[in-house]
């Protein structure tokens, strides 16, 4: 949800948890963030659970590029700001390891023991390790795990410049009904992890411009069986 019509927003959502003293402090702080770090943009990406305290989470993405170039903060109390630093593999490999609730502290340790295996041929042998995580490093790999999973953006929202970067599409108005019901009327908007092979066929009657991310007509269901 954009500072800008953050009121707006919320209201069409019902609230999405928010009261309205964490509304108007939302939309005031967000403004602030975006001028403070020079930002093209912020949102406010969602609200995490926790048990003593919850994170509001807000996006902001520089001029030069929507998609590459996003920043993530997070927030106790709807008025400070955090920069969170970037994700990495290892982050987000860990982060899907821990199990329960947030704390609501950002300093709060989780003892995650892992099982690895040392040595080589007949001699290797199985050891536990012992990692302390914070909880904000698990709030990293939180956020980026949902990003690449859930982040969608509707055809024609964005526009990939010949240099690559990904700019706001300001003369999008939003797709019209028939095109909304469409899997493939929405992307991915995630840097491309395992882009699909098109054909020359696929590819003749697409626009680079706008067709630069996976669709989601491409998307096939990880089933999960019950033991």
């Amino acid at each position: 949800m954009d500072a800008e019509r953050l009121p707006v927003s919320v209201e069409l959502v019902s609230g999405c948890g928010l009261s309205p003293e964490q509304s108007a402090a939302l939309g005031t702080s967000l403004r602030l963030l975006r001028r403070d770090m020079r930002l093209s943009r912020a949102v406010l990406w969602g609200k995490i659970l926790g048990v003593r305290g919850d994170y509001y989470i807000a996006q902001g993405a520089e001029e030069s590029d929507q998609l590459r170039g996003r920043r993530t903060f997070y927030s106790l109390n709807c008025l400070d700001w955090c920069l969170l630093s970037p994700p990495t593999d290892d982050i987000i490999r860990e982060a899907q390891l821990i199990k329960g609730r947030f704390i609501g502290d950002p300093a709060h340790e989780y003892e995650l023991t892992v099982h690895r295996k040392a040595g080589e041929g007949t001699e290797v042998q199985e050891e536990d390790v012992t990692n302390h995580i914070k909880e904000e490093t698990r709030l990293i790999g939180t956020i980026a795990l949902i990003d690449r999973e859930a982040a969608v953006a509707p055809r024609g929202a964005f526009t990939k410049t010949p240099l690559g970067q990904v700019h706001v599409n300001h003369s999008f108005r939003g797709l019209t009904v028939s095109e909304a019901k469409k899997l493939s009327s929405f992307f991915h908007f995630t840097p491309t992890l395992t882009p699909k092979k098109k054909s020359l066929l696929e590819a003749a009657d697409q626009d680079p411009a706008l067709d630069f991310l996976d669709s989601l007509q491409h998307d096939v269901p990880k089933a999960r069986f019950a033991r």
